[in-house]
């Protein structure tokens, strides 16, 4: 009797763990059966916003279900994050998000209302590389003139940002790390609103995504003076890189994220994870992102948490240093 008692204990919780990955097994496969949100933590306009729309469409023609855009706006991301850890985790929210609200706000903020390291990485969209790109009449004629300004106006030359903690004023700070330059920092919400200030001549430079500043480059109403990646862009071939101007080592991109809360079901996780691989890989898909200036990703969501988590290693060493605070 102790003998068949002492197996029971082993033969209850196999039972127990069995019942839980049928469960997880259904939920996985009958999802969705209804409309799935996608938080996007910052306004319509920018590249954050652009690329999980183009895959959206693709989800709800596999799944026949609507996949709704949710822009949240707020609190350099916090806002839209913030309702994302308050979500049911059943697959019906989920998050596509920049680097601030998953990988930043928590060295730039005393206190978050959720922990960004308990979402569940799903899968990484894109990344795109960022362009330093100044109003068209500054008198800077390259990297080495605006550092010059810089250095000889102290807190006089204005930087726009798509707000606290988004790649833009990250990169800034870092460009005043490494430059020894004091820049006065302008957050805005979103990329529209801070293009169309640098357009109209109220801040000076931002350091923005090459999508979104390309077209408004070759008009004429800003000038893109370097580009933050290791090689010169091909839509760019006459822009040297900001290593190529005497910051060698600089580089930045603004990448986008779809995360799920904390304990989504494994099974749903892989489930969007494959959708959104599949998505990716169609050639109408790509060419969208080409036209934003983004480099098409995917994968896993292992190789999006390695991502993810690299990224916030980066960028917490820069916002130490920098001492850079969101509030």
């Amino acid at each position: 009797m102790h003998r068949l008692l002492k197996a029971a204990k082993f033969v209850f919780p196999i039972v127990g763990l069995a019942l839980v990955g049928t469960a997880a097994f259904g939920q996985a496969s009958s999802y969705p059966e209804r409309a799935v949100r996608i938080i996007v933590p910052f306004p319509p306009g920018g590249t954050a916003d652009a690329m999980p729309r183009i895959v959206a469409e693709k989800l709800s023609a596999k799944w026949g279900q609507p996949v709704i855009i949710e822009n949240r706006p707020g609190a350099g991301g916090n806002l839209g994050a913030e309702a994302l850890a308050r979500a049911e985790p059943d697959g019906y929210t989920l998050m596509s998000s920049p680097l601030g609200p998953v990988a930043a706000n928590q060295f730039l903020y005393k206190k978050l209302s959720y922990d960004p390291t308990r979402f569940t990485p799903i899968s990484l969209l894109g990344t795109t590389i960022s362009v330093l790109a100044v109003r068209s009449n500054l008198p800077a004629a390259g990297v080495k003139e605006l550092i010059a300004l810089a250095k000889a106006q102290p807190g006089k030359v204005t930087f726009a940002s798509q707000g606290n903690g988004s790649t833009s004023h990250l990169t800034a700070a870092m460009f005043q790390q490494m430059t020894g330059t004091n820049m006065l920092h302008v957050p805005y919400k979103g990329t529209a609103p801070a293009l169309n200030d640098l357009m109209g001549g109220q801040v000076d430079i931002f350091f923005d995504n090459i999508s979104s500043s390309l077209a408004q480059h070759r008009a004429g109403r800003i000038r893109i003076l370097a580009v933050a990646g290791n090689q010169r862009e091909r839509a760019l071939p006459d822009v040297p890189t900001l290593g190529e101007s005497g910051l060698p080592g600089f580089f930045s991109s603004s990448w986008n994220v779809v995360v799920g809360p904390e304990n989504l079901n494994e099974g749903i996780a892989r489930k969007v994870n494959q959708a959104l691989d599949e998505a990716l890989k169609l050639p109408d898909v790509q060419q969208k992102y080409a036209q934003l200036g983004a480099e098409v990703v995917g994968g896993s969501p292992a190789d999006a948490a390695k991502y993810v988590a690299e990224e916030r290693a980066r960028w917490r060493k820069v916002i130490e240093e920098a001492n850079v605070r969101a509030d």
